[in-house]
């Protein structure tokens, strides 16, 4: 009984370390850049810039970055949403926590966008920051 607890809980800390162990780094693709940037970072380089929340419009509505659209990852449109956007001006963009900004960054990416702003740990990592969010 004492070596299964342990095992669970081995399996438990490795399960969340690995949950959100996306660190700040920089991707070249063959389209352009995908940078994952720190809340201190996101907000003092996205002030006056395109700034896109990818998560549902029910988690948009209970709060989102000032200024920030909403794009829906799920969105069936969701690629086509961008077609009016320059390819070469710079995105920034967040969800939740990060997962869906990671795929959503390589779409883009894929489809010619030069410069990707991802948020780490999306808006969670920036209300732990103290940044406000607009509801």
């Amino acid at each position: 009984m004492k070596l299964f607890k342990i095992s669970l809980t081995v399996l438990v800390t490795i399960f969340l370390i690995s949950c959100n162990n996306k660190q700040p780094s920089k991707t070249e693709t063959k389209a352009g850049k995908i940078e994952v940037v720190t809340p201190a970072d996101f907000k003092e380089k996205s002030e006056n810039q395109i700034i896109i929340d990818v998560r549902t419009p029910g988690e948009f509505a209970q709060g989102h970055i000032k200024g920030a659209r909403n794009i829906n990852l799920f969105d069936k449109n969701f690629i086509e949403q961008f077609s009016e956007l320059d390819k070469s001006t710079p995105l920034y963009i967040y969800c939740r926590s990060g997962s869906r900004t990671s795929k959503a960054s390589k779409k883009l990416a894929e489809i010619g966008f030069e410069n990707i702003y991802d948020l780490h740990g999306g808006i969670i990592n920036w209300h732990k920051n103290n940044f406000p969010i607009i509801k």
